[in-house]
């Protein structure tokens, strides 16, 4: 999910990534160099006096780290994973298990549901002070709170796809149009709900030029680096893991990883439908359990199914909430709780409506999540 709005324009990186490596060499040479810069800064990131562990999905990025915390440690490492109760959603809880016995870790799961939903909303709301519309904040949150008393330093995986070439978009943005390729960027998803004065929707991807010398690949890394980092990703994981007291801390993003990974030839990056091609074939020697070219479930909040009973109630109170009315149309808001073809454009509004009567209307959370959606 992308951000319904930002507020302010990112700053770029003080220093740009280098656009070209010095003497790349064979795949046997970058794959024996990937593991060392990797296993460098997890050395370093996991330096503590006090617990630390990692948050593990299903997914190749904290399965690389999870593989190296658990080279470096003599004890079994702890991992918390988040799986969704609900119907037909997303859930890579077996996958995460699969790598937590391959590496002997002390893996712990959690479980998010429907009631969490509506339980963690406001909080998650109150704890962001930009309003970053992302759902992953949701299971973020609860890990949080899962690991809270047993962690106070998490590991986790975000950086890898932004420096490895991660994300399909980036593969489409390499195909000729003809081909269905398009433009690599994510699209606000209340964009197109907005008057004609609400220019601030689509402001939130505006960056600093790409510096010269860039592929076409790396262009489209440097513009999600410049602004998808700063202004979702990390922005959630910092926001989600201090209202819990809790650190967290990446790897991917180490100055000598991201100068090792930005500079990568693109057929290192990206090869046929695989991204992260490089990290792919260092995961296949170093932890098979992660299955690194399985096909990728995606990560989805099944966040639509559970407004939809509630949706009807919802559009005509999210709609006259003032902060909406000033971005929104209020026709188009009403419609879109109203019709099922537009449940996927739901949840930013609702969180949006929350978040604004919480940070713009001095709310507490409870009570700006009852004024919207009444008695849970």
């Amino acid at each position: 999910m992308q951000p319904l709005l930002e507020s302010h324009r990112p700053t770029p990186p003080p220093q740009p990534l280098p656009a070209r490596g010095r003497g790349f060499g064979s795949d046997a040479t970058l794959i024996a160099r990937l593991d060392a810069v990797l296993e460098d800064s997890v050395r370093v990131h996991q330096r503590s006096d006090v617990p630390y562990g990692l948050f593990l999905s299903g997914g190749i990025d904290s399965a690389a780290i999870a593989t190296l915390m658990a080279r470096l440690n003599q004890r079994p490492v702890t991992a918390f994973t988040c799986g969704f109760d609900a119907p037909g959603a997303a859930d890579e809880r077996a996958g995460a298990e699969a790598v937590a016995r391959a590496l002997d870790l002390d893996w712990r799961e959690t479980t998010f549901g429907e009631a969490d939903f509506w339980r963690i909303l406001p909080k998650v709301a109150w704890a962001l002070d930009d309003p970053t519309a992302d759902y992953a904040t949701l299971p973020t949150y609860k890990l949080a709170e899962a690991a809270r008393g047993t962690l106070t330093v998490v590991l986790t995986g975000e950086g890898g796809d932004e420096l490895f070439a991660g994300y399909g978009r980036y593969r489409r943005a390499l195909r000729p149009r003809w081909l269905g390729g398009r433009d690599a960027g994510p699209r606000p998803v209340a964009h197109e709900l907005a008057d004609g004065g609400a220019a601030a929707l689509g402001r939130w991807r505006e960056a600093a030029p790409s510096p010269p010398g860039l592929s076409r690949l790396q262009q489209a890394q440097w513009a999600d680096i410049a602004t998808w980092l700063p202004n979702d990703l990390l922005l959630k994981l910092d926001r989600c893991l201090m209202a819990h007291g809790l650190e967290g801390r990446t790897p991917f993003l180490d100055r000598e990883v991201a100068s090792f990974a930005f500079a990568l030839p693109d057929r290192m990056k990206v090869r046929g439908r695989y991204g992260k091609w490089l990290l792919r074939k260092w995961l296949e020697h170093a932890c098979p359990a992660a299955r690194p070219w399985a096909r990728k479930q995606g990560f989805t909040v099944p966040v639509a199914a559970w407004i939809a009973p509630r949706a009807r109630d919802l559009g005509p109170r999210i709609a006259e909430v003032a902060a909406v009315r000033q971005v929104c149309r209020p026709e188009r808001v009403r419609a879109v709780f109203a019709e099922e073809a537009h449940a996927q454009r739901r949840w930013p509004l609702l969180f949006f409506a929350v978040w604004a009567r919480i940070h713009l209307e001095s709310a507490a959370p409870e009570e700006a999540l009852a004024s919207i959606a009444g008695t849970i």
